[in-house]
């Protein structure tokens, strides 16, 4: 079966081709060109989108409208093409990616994201835990790589492609396949643009 899979949640947008477990194709560029990147894919391996039997979606945690553009694109896609399609974490793709590593994504607001026992949580890098020799990746490793190291933790040097949610590896890890609405993404804290509304809110108390 032929597979599209695509990240939108961090500032690094992946998009792969996988049939039967083979890497056709990756792209990394920006969420704006997710589709883009699909069509180049395809016809690169000398496929049409209409080949596509199933879709692949990272569901974050990471960046709230990042995240819409790919949810949408996704279900856009399942519609027109009338295909399933399995949600995958961004945490888990990366995670993947460097087995035995922990990820870390760049949360803005001095926070990141990562996981713990195998659950997503939003937490200061300074309350991460980190662990003596253990590697740290993701971009939220590569922006609070101070904090990680004087811990005793381990990052990759910033250009390392181990910081990069690929979609092969959300492909690999796609289980289950459904109707795209069940590709729910995980926000983990309100959006950026709902915090002056909570203010004003309390304010008027």
């Amino acid at each position: 079966m032929l597979i599209l899979a695509f990240d939108t949640a961090t500032d690094v947008a992946t998009s792969a081709l996988v049939r039967d477990g083979q890497v056709l194709g990756e792209r990394a560029s920006r969420a704006a060109r997710v589709l883009a990147d699909a069509e180049e894919l395809l016809a690169a391996a000398g496929h049409a989108l209409g080949d596509v039997g199933a879709l692949v979606v990272g569901t974050g945690p990471g960046s709230f409208t990042g995240l819409r553009i790919g949810l949408v694109t996704a279900r856009a896609l399942a519609l027109s093409l009338g295909v399933q399609v399995a949600g995958v974490s961004t945490l888990a793709a990366l995670a993947a990616g460097s087995p035995g590593a922990v990820p870390v994504i760049d949360a803005r607001r001095s926070e990141v994201f990562t996981l713990t026992d195998g659950t997503p949580r939003v937490c200061r890098p300074e309350e991460l835990g980190v662990e003596h020799g253990v590697r740290y990746v993701g971009d939220g490793a590569v922006r609070y790589r101070a904090v990680i190291e004087a811990a005793g933790g381990e990052v990759p040097g910033d250009a390392s492609e181990a910081h990069i949610p690929w979609a092969r590896h959300h492909a690999a890890l796609a289980a289950d396949f459904g109707p795209a609405e069940a590709a729910e993404p995980i926000y983990l804290r309100v959006p950026d643009a709902e915090i002056p509304r909570q203010r004003r809110g309390i304010s008027k108390r």
